[in-house]
């Protein structure tokens, strides 16, 4: 069976058939995932039942990878639970026992449940993330996504004006500050230290233009903070009404690979105590900075 890919939303997200990823996909193929994700801004993949390695190695068709380090989380390298590409979105340690409730890691990874846009805290953010689903809980635990582009295109004309040229500062120390977690080490601030990115930015791959919004957005170059974060938080609340968002609610094995430079995500509660959410990630590092 052929590669096909049919569009389940009505401004983004392509669900693909006929492909297997647990075996090398042709030349071809690569092709048509590539550009479905130009078109689409998130590809669904079902029931795709594959190792880390194998994770990684499709992954790769598409750029070279991140390395999860102690610049985009608190774990350090003796307590990681999954390889070198992997970064584990799970609510699991090393021992693959449930994190502790009061535990700094389960505390510092609730950040995932604000909006945001993967390595958008790099001074060159993320192309592409490839998440897999191990584990899924019975109830809750979606992933929710928004489409940029759409909102960008939806904003009045004043607005759009009023943003084009603006810069931001994206840190971690932003998003988990929103949490009220402060418990940084001077390693982590030094780590976490802030980087510029534009507010709007134009997509390589199919010329649209779009927002480059996230909870790791925490002040806007020239302006007062307080009105920064106003008119972020705004705009966020746009982006991210209904017909711009795509809920998924996952399978066992699928995998969905969404295009972090016109999307934004955020993952929904669940009872992450007693149930484990096993969720493997590998993301493509982009290829240049927003702000030269």
């Amino acid at each position: 069976m052929s590669i096909k890919i049919v569009r389940i939303h009505p401004h983004f997200v392509g669900e693909v058939s006929g492909v297997d990823l647990s075996t090398p996909i042709s030349d071809d193929e690569r092709t048509i995932i590539e550009d479905g994700i130009n078109e689409h801004g998130v590809l669904v993949f079902r029931d795709q039942n594959i190792t880390d390695e194998q994770q990684a190695g499709f992954s790769q068709l598409f750029g070279a990878l991140e390395v999860p380090d102690l610049k985009t989380n608190i774990t350090k390298d003796e307590d990681r639970r999954l390889g070198r590409f992997m970064a584990d979105i799970s609510n699991l340690d090393r021992g693959d026992h449930i994190l502790d409730a009061g535990s700094r890691q389960r505390m510092f990874n609730l950040g995932n449940r604000f909006w945001h846009s993967d390595s958008s805290y790099r001074a060159v953010p993320a192309k592409l993330s490839l998440l897999s689903a191990r584990v899924v809980p019975r109830i809750g635990g979606e992933t929710q996504f928004a489409d940029m582009c759409a909102a960008y295109d939806a904003l009045d004309e004043n607005t759009k004006k009023e943003i084009e040229g603006l810069i931001c500062e994206h840190s971690l120390l932003y998003s988990r500050g929103r949490l009220g977690f402060g418990d940084f080490t001077d390693e982590e601030k030094a780590n976490f230290k802030p980087v510029l990115q534009t507010l709007v930015r134009v997509h390589p791959g199919n010329g649209r233009r779009s927002l480059f919004l996230s909870a790791h957005a925490g002040k806007i170059e020239g302006w007062p903070t307080p009105v920064a974060r106003v008119l972020l938080e705004e705009l966020t609340e746009f982006a991210t009404r209904t017909e711009f968002v795509y809920t998924h609610r996952w399978r066992p094995f699928d995998l969905v690979m969404w295009d972090n430079r016109r999307t934004m995500h955020r993952a929904r509660r669940f009872d992450d105590t007693v149930e484990v959410r096993d969720m493997r990630r590998t993301t493509v590092a982009g290829e240049a900075p927003t702000v030269m």
